[in-house]
C-alpha cells in the first residue's frame, strides 16, 4: 500500500467535511469510522454475493449452508438452532430452507429425539458447494485485505475485535 491511500480524500471525507461546514458543533469521528466500515463491508459483501451467485446460491443461502458445515459431522441442526445462529425469524428460515431443499443442498427429516421437530442436514452436494463457496468468498476478502501489510492487518483485526467487544457488552447490559 502506498502513501497515496493514506493521504487521498474519499467520499467519507467529503461527507464529513460537508457536515463540518454545515454543523461545526458535531463530533463526526464516529461517522467517518463507521461510514468506512459500512462501505467496506458493502463493497466486499457485494463481490462475495457475485461469487456465490455464480455457484447458484445467494448470501442468505450460503449462510445456512455454512452454518450447517461449521456444525461438523453429521452437518445437521434443528431449524430453531439455525434461525438463532443466523438471527432470522422462522419464516425467513423456512423460505431459505425450501429453496435449498429444492436444489438438493439440504434435507429435512424428523428429529429422532423430538417427534414434533425436524433436523436439517447438509447433503454431500451441499457440502461440496459450501466448501467451494467459502474458499471463493475468502479469496475475495483476502484480495482486499492483503493490500495492507501484515502488521497493519493484525492491528486492524485487534482494533475491530476491541470495538466489537465493547459494542456487544453495551448490548448485553
Amino acid at each position: 500500500m502506498g502513501k497515496w491511500y493514506r493521504d487521498a480524500m474519499d467520499d467519507v471525507d467529503r461527507i464529513v467535511g460537508q457536515w463540518a461546514r454545515e454543523r461545526p458543533d458535531l463530533q463526526t469521528e464516529a461517522m467517518a469510522v463507521f461510514g468506512r466500515i459500512y462501505r467496506l463491508a458493502k463493497l466486499v459483501g457485494d463481490r462475495q454475493e457475485k461469487v456465490y451467485g455464480g455457484l447458484g446460491v445467494n448470501r442468505g443461502e450460503f449462510d445456512v449452508l455454512a452454518t450447517l458445515r461449521r456444525a461438523g459431522e453429521p452437518f445437521e441442526l434443528a431449524p430453531k438452532a439455525l434461525s438463532a445462529s443466523l438471527m432470522l425469524t422462522t419464516g425467513g428460515m423456512t423460505g431459505r430452507l425450501d429453496r435449498l431443499e429444492r436444489a438438493g443442498l439440504v434435507t429435512r427429516s424428523p428429529d429422532p429425539s423430538d417427534r414434533r421437530g425436524l433436523v436439517i442436514t447438509l447433503t454431500d452436494r451441499g457440502r461440496e458447494l459450501v466448501d467451494e463457496a467459502v474458499g471463493a468468498g475468502l479469496a475475495v476478502q483476502r484480495e482486499v485485505l492483503e493490500r495492507l501489510p501484515g502488521p497493519r492487518r493484525r492491528q486492524l483485526d485487534t482494533l475491530l475485535r476491541e470495538l466489537l467487544a465493547t459494542a456487544e457488552s453495551d448490548r448485553h447490559s
